[in-house]
């Protein structure tokens, strides 16, 4: 019976500590708009880095002008220097794909 209670306990708390940390579906700046997009984060993601092969530093849903006006934005690390593509989030669009400024947004 003692063992049953700490075993118990024990998924208590690793349920408690998985609800307290953030999935990595809400991990990003705009996952509020998700349901909007049509292109899910994953495909997303494989379209950017087919774009600009590199490391995704940084990743948003926002809307912004051009395209349908919903667009997944990355920060991609290639090369020592520091890229923005967007995708299209209705149709997977690449709309943008430069190499950031002196001053990124």
């Amino acid at each position: 019976m003692k063992r049953l209670a700490v075993i118990t306990l024990a998924a208590m708390a690793l349920a408690g500590a998985a609800a307290a940390k953030p999935s990595a579906s809400t991990s990003y700046a705009g996952h509020e708009l998700a349901g909007q997009a049509k292109v899910d984060l994953a495909h997303a993601k494989a379209i950017a880095l087919k774009a600009r092969p590199g490391v995704i530093t940084d990743r948003e849903l926002e809307k912004e002008a051009g395209g349908s006006g919903l667009r997944w934005s990355f920060d991609i690390r290639a090369h020592g220097a520091a890229y923005e593509v967007g995708v299209d989030a209705a149709d997977g669009k690449v709309l943008e794909n430069a190499k950031e400024g002196a001053h990124p947004d």
